[in-house]
């Protein structure tokens, strides 16, 4: 499979490109910064928000697939936001239904439900068709473009995967984290079992490891392809207790759903 890969150059893109390559596709970066040392396949310096930008990468070679990466990894003002993560998935969508292109992965984000409670008892994972509830304009950007996704599925027929990402770090360094972790790994297993699984249609799932501690269902990305086989509870032995932990456990988006992050919109 031929995949552009958008934000390559970011530290997800960094993971994915290498792993992708690994398990026998071809990559097409794109990113608004030069290609890492040593990377030798094609690549376009371009920021995704220009729509004729993202129309000339997706047509220079044949693309069967994107996987779509870029966007600004934390809080913005409103606008700001908007652009880097709805703006840029619009300019690609358009893109692929313009050259017949019928797949993307989206990296979404926890934080499009980050103000949800963390769910407790009996019901101890929270599922994939939880009422949105962002915690952040970063999270606002995350439902918005899943929101445009579904309609671009609903409109064009194509097939598109989100996957709100939860931490993805080389390993926990946090109690949260315990729960919420997302290993490089698994990152690869995951974006692959996003792009290979037969005819998802739209669907949503959850981007972390097998992790004991999960606040989050596993099974819808189970049902695509997705098997985990890391688990944050490796690392347990090696994480103090902090006392913002209790607070970043309250709400599953964490601190970004605590006061730091409350600023105007257009701020």
């Amino acid at each position: 499979m031929q995949i552009l890969v958008t934000g390559a150059a970011g530290s997800i893109g960094q993971t994915i490109v290498p792993g992708l390559i690994a398990l026998g596709h071809t990559v097409v970066g794109l990113d608004r910064l030069p290609p890492p040392g040593g990377y030798d396949a094609p690549w376009h310096v371009a920021d995704c928000a220009d729509a004729d930008a993202v129309l000339d990468a997706l047509s220079a070679q044949p693309v069967d697939a994107v996987v779509h990466l870029a966007g600004h990894p934390d809080e913005a003002n409103l606008p700001d936001s908007l652009t880097s993560h709805v703006i840029t998935t619009a300019a690609l969508l358009d893109a692929m239904v313009t050259i017949g292109i019928d797949r993307i992965v989206y990296a979404s984000s926890n934080h499009a439900v980050g103000r949800s409670p963390r769910p407790a008892g009996p019901e101890r994972l929270l599922h994939t068709d939880v009422v949105p509830r962002p915690d952040t304009y970063y999270g606002v950007g995350k439902v918005a473009a899943e929101a445009l996704l579904r309609l671009f599925v609903d409109r064009h027929g194509i097939h598109a995967v989100a996957c709100r990402i939860g931490s993805f770090l080389p390993e926990p360094v946090t109690t949260r984290h315990l729960a919420t972790w997302l290993s490089p790994a698994d990152c690869v297993r995951m974006v692959h079992a996003a792009l290979t699984a037969p005819a998802p249609g739209h669907a949503v799932i959850h981007g972390i490891s097998a992790n004991t501690r999960a606040w989050w269902d596993l099974e819808p990305g189970r049902a695509l392809g997705y098997l985990p086989q890391d688990d944050a509870e490796t690392y347990a032995g090696s994480i103090r207790w902090r006392p913002e932990d209790a607070s970043e456990a309250a709400l599953v988006g964490g601190p970004f759903a605590g006061s730091a992050f409350i600023r105007p919109a257009l701020g």
